[in-house]
């Protein structure tokens, strides 16, 4: 912390780039080689890398910091955007039909902001909500290998959901990085 306030200085674990959140030689979301092959391959391959920055700006807090709000009259917090990506996974899902979309999983329109507390219990159980709704959506895309099918309810193509996935992924690893920079000071890329 810095002794002239409560805000913590900024650091990084990147000795190359101390404006980066590792350096480039260990940074799990590189890889050697090209891209991947494809569309489909692609979506799958920028999504991977978003939910695996989201784990990463999540990495070494306890709950108090993976709840901490910040900045009024603001809800968000890492916890909140653990709880509100799941959510959504399961929201998206309820476009394709058949069948009526599921109950929420946190209640009220904020509730997955609301009700990010700290306690461990509820860090655990958010990213064991996380990884099974990411599942149920990527095997639910997946069964419509055409990614032109206009499937979803309101006639959008398969290809546009996942598209709106990276987004709010993209979003909310932009969202991550400022909270936790706020949280320890640890800076984003």
């Amino acid at each position: 912390m810095n002794s002239e306030s409560d805000t913590p200085e900024r650091w990084s674990e990147a000795s190359v780039y101390p404006d980066m959140w590792a350096d480039p030689d260990k940074d799990p979301r590189n890889s050697e080689g090209p891209g991947p092959e494809g569309e489909l391959a692609t979506f799958q391959d920028f999504l991977s890398g978003y939910r695996l920055t989201l784990r990463m700006k999540c990495e070494g807090l306890d709950p108090e910091q993976m709840a901490r709000r910040s900045v009024p009259p603001s809800t968000m917090s890492l916890l909140g955007l653990v709880r509100h990506l799941a959510e959504v996974e399961r929201d998206w899902r309820g476009w394709i039909p058949p069948g009526d979309p599921e109950p929420t999983l946190y209640g009220d329109a904020d509730g997955d902001f609301e009700g990010a507390v700290a306690q461990q219990t509820l860090v655990d159980s958010a990213f064991a909500d996380l990884a099974r709704e990411q599942a149920a959506t990527d095997a639910a895309l997946l069964a419509w290998p055409d990614l032109g099918a206009r499937v979803i309810r309101d006639e959008t193509a398969v290809r546009e959901l996942w598209v709106h996935r990276i987004e709010e992924y993209a979003r909310h690893c932009g969202h991550a990085d400022l909270l936790r920079e706020c949280v320890d000071g640890r800076v984003g890329q």
